[in-house]
């Protein structure tokens, strides 16, 4: 007589099969949907490296060109509120434009998926366990955003991924163990470790007819590290090239920011934005306050700070972080996220010496970054959420960028 399956063997089943039905093959998605996936040439790098291009699209005309060096968004197409379309995102045509000795100057990371760590940690260093890690100082005494070879140096692989509700791509890579870390810089290496552990990463980008753009973030590691992973869009909503983002409104769903010193390290402290140029809990035009005499925009040129989000500590249920409307044209940017902060960057460093998709230059306040993100110098701020991974944990948060209009 066959044995019966126990109720575990088949509810296990059951998942597999649902699971597979979600990811199918691409001649069997579904035709009609108005969702699609291109690939296509963007050059190669310096060394000769090949870099692909993918456009995802979805049936309102909404459209996503992702590269894989540095899992770069290139350019976002969304209707304004008369249905016109236009590039909302600042990048280069080509690859050319990433890989100059003036976009490598000021690095701006126009786009970029950021690790192995977001934002800036003090002094290039870091403790875990009792052991003291050492990585890149590539931003006066701080490490910024994975030091001088992050994330969004390098060539990720690509895999398609379609489905009846989405069409995405993922994109995968193994950091290892030191990386993070150049003993080759001049005038002398100051970091001797790097980040800890091989660290096995992966980012799917999805798209959907309801035009949102979500990012799922993946990693486990061999050995404890640290990990904060993030996207380093800057966003115009009025259309990329056309001048600053000051009359743009934003509004944050926070009631709390954390202060910086004069290196845009925060101090620790958790500080109530009420009664500040820092308070977005209702909508305000970004350029209201931005030329104040406020201590902390004197620090950060501007906006450069991260917001601790009103959620319950230790939650990581998706909420609504940020919303970002262009009066102009109407176009709406609405943020989500599993993450207890977000930084808000008012492009305050760009200079003039790059020139955009478009060929405008790219001045001071003509894009801003909105980064949902662990909070800067966690692993050397006990009271700051931890951003410790150890093995057998998977690293795991979600971002979701909603675009509409006004009208919607």
């Amino acid at each position: 007589m066959p044995s019966i399956p126990s109720p575990s063997a088949v509810f296990k089943a059951v998942l597999l099969v649902l699971a597979a039905s979600l990811l199918i093959a691409p001649s069997a998605f579904a035709k009609g949907n108005g969702l699609s996936i291109k690939k296509s040439s963007f050059g190669r790098l310096p060394d000769g490296t090949a870099v692909d291009k993918y456009t995802l699209s979805n049936k309102h005309g909404m459209k996503v060109a992702i590269l894989t060096y540095g899992g770069i968004i290139q350019s976002l197409k969304v209707p304004d509120k008369k249905g016109k379309k236009a590039n909302v995102t600042l990048g280069f045509g080509n690859i050319g434009g990433y890989t100059s000795a003036a976009y490598l100057k000021s690095n701006p990371y126009f786009g970029a998926l950021i690790g192995r760590y977001g934002n800036r940690i003090g002094g290039g260093k870091f403790p875990i366990d009792g052991v003291t890690y050492t990585i890149d100082k590539n931003n006066g005494p701080n490490s910024l955003h994975g030091g001088f070879k992050g994330f969004d140096k390098v060539v990720w692989s690509a895999q398609q991924v379609r489905a009846n509700r989405a069409v995405g791509l993922r994109l995968s890579r193994l950091s290892p163990n030191g990386e993070g870390c150049d003993p080759t810089r001049d005038p002398a290496p100051v970091c001797t470790t790097g980040y800890p552990g091989n660290l096995n990463v992966s980012v799917l980008f999805t798209l959907d007819n309801n035009d949102n753009l979500r990012f799922d973030y993946r990693a486990t590691t061999d050995m404890p590290t640290v990990v904060n992973l993030t996207n380093h869009s800057y966003w115009n909503l009025a259309g990329e090239g056309s001048g600053t983002i000051y009359q743009h409104e934003l509004q944050l769903r926070a009631s709390a920011f954390t202060p910086v010193d004069a290196t845009l390290i925060p101090t620790g402290q958790i500080r109530k934005v009420s009664g500040t140029p820092f308070d977005f809990t209702k909508a305000r035009a970004i350029g209201d306050r931005i030329r104040g005499d406020n201590q902390q925009l004197v620090f950060g040129r501007g906006y450069d700070h991260n917001w601790v989000l009103n959620r319950r500590r230790g939650s990581t249920n998706m909420i609504t972080a940020a919303r970002l409307t262009d009066p102009s044209s109407g176009r709406r940017l609405t943020i989500r996220t599993t993450e207890p902060g977000i930084q808000f960057y008012s492009g305050n460093f760009l200079d003039g010496t790059l020139y955009g998709t478009s060929g405008h230059q790219y001045r001071q306040g003509d894009g801003l970054a909105l980064e949902t993100q662990h909070f800067p110098d966690s692993p050397n701020k006990a009271n700051f959420p931890s951003t410790v991974l150890r093995p057998g944990e998977t690293y795991r948060t979600a971002t979701v960028y909603r675009f509409s209009t006004v009208e919607d």
